[in-house]
């Protein structure tokens, strides 16, 4: 009950009293020396003395603090406080410090959100530049070769015509990467929502990338044998993406004559677990943060040497939570990795 008195209001109270109670002496004082003393009229000068005392400071008070208190709420609103608009100004000063304590925080975290977006876009713009300027480099480099007489060569004007053609697919690929991910971010991007053998999925991403995984003996395979169909719902064709994805990077960082295996079962009664598994170098726990940016990268050099165009587990997580799913990571240093996402299963 004590916290809900304003403590102007204790203060006028407090005040009053005093003022009442000197007046009451003085005109005590007063009285009894007219010899004319008269309770009632002591007690009646009492009540309306301390009710006019308090009304008088009550008003004072609340007027000079409210002016002051009015000064700062201007002041923050000139910061856009949102927080502090939509409150009624108050001049209880305990109430007023902690929606300043509350602002400051508040402000104090939306400042340090804005520098770690900065530095995400700094990072971010620096990679891209690298990311488009390598190619574009390539293609410019064999184009100008072939206008400085290398075209003569029939040889060597088809050779570096392949190459820059290279080039030019890999800028197309980076470009349509991102053009996909701001597209799932923003929300844009449809899902075509539909029932679908997910074993089937797997068995056509393992053809598409038999010939890669051979190049360095990694054999792509199945934890057992799936004689049944496992029906699940959602965006075959993005589904189809998210596993090409994983299976590439399982190729792209597995040991030569490794394993990437898959293995689909049964989460919750209405809920799959896919998990694509891989024996290669791992990952440090401490990338895991980080490891669905755009363009992050665990080894700064050796996977630029691997291609790709640094987007593949960022398109990976936005099209999985498109999905309103979840997607996880386990890895060890030198023993392997597991990318597990779940779908719904049709019942």
């Amino acid at each position: 009950m004590q916290n809900k008195i304003k403590k102007s209001y204790k203060f006028a109270t407090k005040t009053s009293v005093y003022i009442t109670l000197v007046l009451t002496v003085l005109i005590t004082l007063f009285s009894l020396l007219n010899t004319t003393f008269n309770i009632w009229a002591i007690l009646g000068f009492l009540t309306v003395s301390y009710a006019i005392s308090f009304l008088i400071i009550q008003y004072r008070v609340e007027r000079f603090i409210y002016k002051r208190v009015k000064k700062i709420y201007d002041d923050l609103t000139l910061l856009e406080s949102a927080s502090l608009r939509k409150q009624p100004i108050t001049t209880d000063m305990a109430t007023l410090t902690q929606e300043i304590d509350k602002f400051a925080k508040d402000k104090k975290l939306e400042i340090e959100a804005l520098l770690i977006r900065e530095e995400y876009r700094k990072e971010f713009l620096g990679n891209i530049s690298h990311e488009l300027k390598t190619p574009l480099f390539t293609v410019q480099g064999y184009i100008l070769t072939l206008l400085d007489g290398a075209m003569n060569d029939e040889n060597i004007r088809e050779k570096y015509l392949e190459r820059a053609n290279k080039g030019v697919e890999r800028l197309i690929y980076i470009v349509q990467d991102l053009d996909m991910i701001t597209k799932l971010e923003v929300g844009d991007l449809s899902l075509n929502i539909e029932p679908f053998d997910i074993v089937e999925v797997v068995d056509s991403v393992f053809d598409l990338l038999e010939m890669k995984s051979a190049k360095k003996k990694i054999t792509l395979t199945f934890d057992m044998d799936y004689p049944n169909p496992i029906m699940v719902k959602a965006d075959k064709e993005r589904i189809r993406q998210v596993l090409t994805n994983l299976v590439v990077n399982s190729i792209k960082y597995g040991r030569i004559k490794g394993t990437t295996e898959i293995s689909i079962e049964n989460l919750i009664k209405n809920k799959v677990i896919v998990r694509v598994t891989d024996n290669g170098e791992g990952i440090a726990k401490a990338n895991f943060p980080r490891l669905f940016e755009r363009f992050y990268r665990i080894d700064k050099s050796g996977s630029r040497k691997e291609g790709g165009s640094g987007l593949g587990l960022s398109i990976v997580k936005h099209i999985i939570e498109a999905h309103d799913e979840k997607i996880y990571i386990e890895s060890e240093l030198s023993v392997g990795s597991e990318f597990s996402f779940t779908l719904e299963k049709v019942k």
